[in-house]
């Protein structure tokens, strides 16, 4: 009955040989747990025959998920005695406690979440330990583990390049390996929009798109890997794609030439212009209902203010009225609104943290953001400022950073992506592990970014993501304490191994290791 596994096992321990000193247990666990104990005593041997005890209804899919473990690393039919029971007692969401000794396999957790993130686990240190689960046996081993940050997201942009639902499925797939729980969609930008609104069929009107059918296939697929699907359309700036569809809706300017020479193509909606705020009511209302998430991300980063409002009739009339003197004043005008509609749906709204200059020195909010607002930091040497203010107002933060999270960047120099490459800086795997995690309140925890420019299909996502998303994975997951760039780099090769068996395009990190 062992005789696949056997085969896989030996590949496997004959490719990480040069790092055999890790294989066992913790060889390939990614993110590192917060504790792990290696007691002595005798392994669980595997049976055909083993009973498997419950909290959960028989048919319920993580014994589904525990089973599809089982058969994975010791073939059809095989197995160990479990017991795999929700425990009210345990605190923290995702807190699970995963013990094995030589009578049977314990895994418990505070939530049917924490029960899958240590499915993750047990998967990971099964295939880790090859020799002996080759020889139909599990180690004993005691982890208690949870999350550092409630969340640990990855970004994909279908805006830029459109990503098919089974190519995001198979996205989520791996993301949830790594206990990563938030997915953001990337809906809107100038390259195009990619969701479907109520009332609205010209904006998807001849482009590839996700139907509100499609919407509820994915959130329903991320739901059973317990990963939630933020939705982002972007505003004001990014929005050539709906004003190629409604020019009305752009501010009014006579000097085009200064418009074209702006960030991009430049172009925004017209603060001044009350069909804007028809149209995104539509617009957010639709998002809102087809999404469960309690978030909202409406952008809010790259606005062009003194090639758009600074320059239009109508927005200077609406600065003259207030008073204003600075035309970014206006963003609180245009978010004041369009958080008013976000709010009367029951959501909250995520921004891209902007301030009041692109580098530093920059002292302070590019606008007054509510404090019900939770931002995301992610401009090349701003991160400290975003911390202090956020800190210092009341937002809660998500840390994407530029230097360490942005994963469209080329992970060494000469390396891809070889088109729409801007002069994109390096992000290496040892900048991305590098990121230093605030432990302030209302730091809510790390996201990867994958902006679409240059990311073509699902293989350049994978390609572009890891191994770098393993190591802002465990800057989410594991405590500071535990976390450590040797330890990973010998819990890579093996990890990578397991990519390659589920035929994940990755970057091979070979500057990482001795030559």
């Amino acid at each position: 009955m062992f005789r696949k596994i056997i085969t896989i096992s030996l590949a496997v321990a004959a490719g990480i040989a040069v790092h055999a000193r890790e294989l066992g247990p913790t060889s390939v666990l990614m993110p590192m747990p917060a504790s792990v104990v290696m007691p002595s005593g005798k392994a669980l041997s595997v049976s055909d025959a083993a009973i498997v005890r419950s909290t959960l209804p028989s048919d319920h899919r993580l014994l589904s998920v525990y089973g599809e473990i089982m058969t994975r690393h010791f073939g059809d039919g095989a197995g160990v005695d479990a017991y795999i029971g929700v425990d009210t007692t345990m605190t923290g969401s995702e807190h699970y406690r995963l013990e094995v000794d030589s009578v049977s396999l314990r895994l418990c957790g505070a939530s049917e979440e924490a029960l899958f993130r240590g499915l993750q686990t047990l998967d990971q240190l099964l295939w880790g330990d090859a020799v002996m689960t080759a020889s139909g046996n599990v180690s004993p081993i005691i982890i208690d583990d949870a999350p550092a940050y409630p969340r640990r997201a990855l970004m994909l942009d279908p805006a830029r390049h459109f990503l098919p639902v089974d190519d995001v499925k198979r996205f989520i797939d791996v993301m949830a390996s790594y206990k990563y729980n938030v997915l953001q969609l990337h809906l809107t930008d100038d390259e195009g929009w990619r969701v479907a609104i109520e009332g609205h069929p010209e904006l998807t009107e001849g482009t590839d798109h996700y139907t509100a059918s499609d919407i509820a296939d994915l959130i329903d697929y991320a739901a059973q890997r317990y990963i939630e699907i933020v939705p982002e359309a972007d505003i004001p700036g990014h929005t050539s794609a709906v004003l190629g569809v409604h020019p009305g809706l752009g501010c009014h300017i006579a000097d085009s030439a200064a418009l074209a020479s702006a960030p991009g193509n430049g172009v925004m909606v017209c603060a001044a212009n009350d069909s804007v705020y028809a149209l995104y009511d539509d617009v957010i209302r639709s998002i809102a209902s087809m999404f469960p998430s309690p978030y909202i991300h409406l952008g809010g980063d790259e606005a062009a203010i003194e090639r758009n409002w600074a320059l239009c009739a109508d927005c200077r009339r609406m600065m003259s009225e207030r008073g204003y003197t600075d035309a970014a004043q206006l963003m609180n005008d245009f978010f004041g609104r369009m958080l008013a509609t976000v709010r009367s749906c029951g959501k909250k709204a995520i921004l891209w943290c902007e301030l009041d200059n692109i580098y530093m020195p920059a002292e302070k909010y590019l606008m007054e953001y509510p404090a019900d607002v939770t931002l995301v930091t992610w401009r090349n040497g701003l991160t400290p400022k975003c911390i202090e203010l956020a800190a210092a107002h009341g937002n809660p933060l998500l840390m994407a950073p530029g230097e360490h999270a942005y994963l469209d960047y080329p992970q060494m120099r000469g390396d891809l992506p070889e088109h729409n490459n801007w002069g994109m800086p390096v992000t290496t795997l040892r900048q991305a592990y590098a990121i230093e995690m605030p432990s302030a309140a209302n730091v809510t925890g790390v996201m990867g970014t994958l902006w679409g420019e240059a990311i073509n299909d699902i293989n350049r996502a994978f390609y572009m993501a890891y191994p770098r998303a393993m190591a802002l994975a465990e800057a989410g997951w594991t405590p500071e304490s535990r976390r450590s760039w040797d330890s990973f780099r010998r819990r890579l090769p093996g990890a990578l191994g397991r990519l390659m068996e589920r035929g994940v395009s990755f970057r091979v990190p070979f500057e990482s290791f001795d030559r």
